[in-house]
């Protein structure tokens, strides 16, 4: 059985990699779809698509699972996402997610969509990653090794935190 996440890897932390771990207990094969591939060099997309496959390839190699990293640009017209998303991806028999809309949309084409316990949110979450790198915060232990990698060879926290500044003169 072959099974789909996707999640936008803004970046890839220890919470998706837990996920991870819970899904290749369930298939045989797993595709990663990267969500949002087009997007870039912004302080809420920081990772371009091609250094989230980095991330994710490099993390996922410790699993005895064979793993599929897939970039999936946007389509703002989620009626049709799904159709997109399989256009774009291996075949699969069963999505993972925990999104409200993701679900919602996988259900609709009749996909079966299975959920997994949330670790740690309320650190685990690419907003507050994001928010620790731009403030020199600690963030490196909430992440496995290999993102941590990537992201010291891309210099990412001296990029997100660029692209974080402002040009204005106050509020």
């Amino acid at each position: 059985m072959r099974g789909f996440y996707i999640g936008r890897f803004q970046p890839y932390h220890d919470g998706h990699h837990r996920m991870v771990a819970e899904i290749v207990s369930e298939v045989d094969e797993l595709v990663l779809g990267i969500g949002s591939a087009g997007h870039s060099h912004s302080t809420r997309d920081p990772f371009t698509a091609g250094e989230r496959v980095m991330m994710i390839t490099k993390s996922v190699a410790e699993f005895d699972c064979t793993t599929y990293v897939v970039p999936i640009e946007d389509l703002d017209r989620n009626s049709v996402w799904v159709s997109h998303v399989r256009s774009m991806s291996p075949s699969f028999d069963v999505a993972y997610s925990n999104n409200p809309l993701v679900i919602q949309l996988f259900e609709e084409a009749g996909v079966e969509v299975r959920q997994s316990p949330m670790f740690n949110r309320d650190v685990l979450e690419g907003t507050e990653l994001r928010d620790r790198m731009i403030d020199g915060g600690d963030w490196r232990h909430l992440v496995p090794d290999p993102v941590v990698e990537v992201i010291d060879e891309v210099d990412g926290i001296r990029r997100i935190q660029r692209v974080s500044e402002t040009d204005t003169n106050g509020p």
